[in-house]
C-alpha cells in the first residue's frame, strides 16, 4: 500500500496585488491540482485583490492586521496542511515544486526554500540570485518562498508579527533550531519590479543597509522609516 502524500497548504499574503494575482493563482492551481489548499490572505486591499483571488479559485481570508508576518501567521492558523508553503504574490515556484517539497520533508528536512531567480536578465540581479544557492541565513530572502512542516513552524513560534521588515530572514534561525533546513536547488522566479522602479544598484544598497542595521540591533521604527523614505513603491507590497 502506498503512503498518502503529505497535504500542503499554499499561503500567499497580499495587499494591492490584483494586477498579477490571477495569473499566479492559475499557474499554482494547474501545478498543484484541485486538492491542494490555496489561500490568499488579504489585508483589506482597495484594488479588488480579494475578488480577483476568489474568481481565480483561491480561498480568501481577510487579516485584521496588515503586515506580511501577521498575514502569514493568520493564514497558517486557518489552514489544514501538514506542510505550510509561504509564497509571495509576485513569485512563481518551479514546475514540480510540490514533489520537491514533499521529498525534502520525507527525507527529514523540517523547513527550507528554493534558490532565487529574477524575471530580469540584468547581470547584477543574476549575480545576486546566484548567491542564494549557499545555505547562509544572511542571504535568505522571503522571495525564495518558504516551506515548513506545520509542527516545526508551530514549535518555532511562527513569524514575529512585530517585525514589519526582516521578518522573513529572522524566522530562519528559529526554524533551524527545530529541524534541518535546506535550500533546494531549483529556482523560484520572482518579479524585479522594485529594482526596475528604484534602480538596481540603488535598491540593493538600501536593502543591504537595512539588513546590516537590523543585525546591528536597530529598532523596527528606524528600519521602517528608512524603507518607506527611500524605496519607491506602487502600493503593491504586503508591508
Amino acid at each position: 500500500m502506498s503512503t498518502p502524500l503529505a497535504s500542503v497548504s499554499i499561503i500567499i499574503p497580499a495587499y494591492n496585488e490584483a494586477a498579477g494575482l490571477s495569473h499566479l493563482l492559475g499557474y499554482l492551481r494547474a501545478a498543484a491540482g484541485p486538492a491542494t489548499e490555496l489561500l490568499v490572505v488579504d489585508a483589506a486591499s482597495p484594488d479588488g485583490t480579494a475578488a480577483v483571488a476568489q474568481a481565480a479559485g483561491a480561498r480568501v481570508l481577510q487579516c485584521p492586521q496588515r503586515g506580511r508576518a501577521a498575514q502569514l501567521n493568520h493564514g497558517a492558523t486557518h489552514t489544514q496542511g501538514q506542510i505550510l508553503y509561504f509564497l509571495h504574490a509576485d513569485t512563481y515556484p518551479p514546475p514540480g515544486f510540490l514533489s520537491y517539497i514533499r521529498a525534502a520533508v520525507a527525507g527529514g528536512v523540517g523547513s527550507g526554500c528554493f534558490r532565487l531567480q529574477f524575471d530580469d536578465a540584468h547581470w547584477f540581479l543574476r549575480l545576486n540570485a546566484w548567491f542564494t544557492r549557499f545555505d547562509v541565513d544572511l542571504i535568505r530572502f522571503g522571495d525564495q518562498s518558504l516551506f515548513a512542516e506545520r509542527s516545526v513552524f508551530e514549535r518555532a513560534g511562527g513569524y514575529r508579527e512585530q517585525l514589519l521588515v526582516m521578518e522573513d530572514q529572522e524566522i530562519i534561525g528559529r526554524l533551524r533550531r527545530q529541524a534541518p533546513f535546506r535550500v533546494l536547488p531549483q529556482p523560484v522566479v520572482t518579479s524585479a519590479r522594485k529594482y526596475r522602479e528604484n534602480g538596481v544598484f540603488r535598491l540593493q544598497s538600501i536593502f543591504t543597509l537595512i539588513t546590516v542595521l537590523h543585525w546591528a540591533g536597530a529598532s523596527q521604527p528606524t528600519l521602517i522609516r528608512l524603507y518607506r523614505r527611500f524605496i519607491r513603491q506602487k502600493g503593491s507590497s504586503a508591508k
